[in-house]
């Protein structure tokens, strides 16, 4: 791994952040297909995360805004 990717994760920090509509579902969805979290979803301020393994390296961050009315 490079550098810049072997600090990211040895810090926990995600390479990559998205924001979904329903947090708890699409960590469902993502279970589903055996994705592993490094991170289940929390509370974090003004949004819900959870941190993932994407299997090449990366972590990644998915968030739901509390303050926005889902769709």
């Amino acid at each position: 791994m490079p550098p810049y990717k072997n600090a990211l994760v040895a810090d926990g920090l995600p390479a990559h952040s998205f924001k979904v509509d329903d947090l708890d579902a699409e960590c469902k969805r993502l279970r589903d297909l055996d994705v592993k979290f490094a991170q289940e979803p929390v509370d974090a301020g003004s949004v819900r995360m959870a941190v993932f393994d994407d299997t090449c390296g990366n972590l990644i961050q998915i968030i739901e805004m509390k303050n926005e009315p889902q769709n």
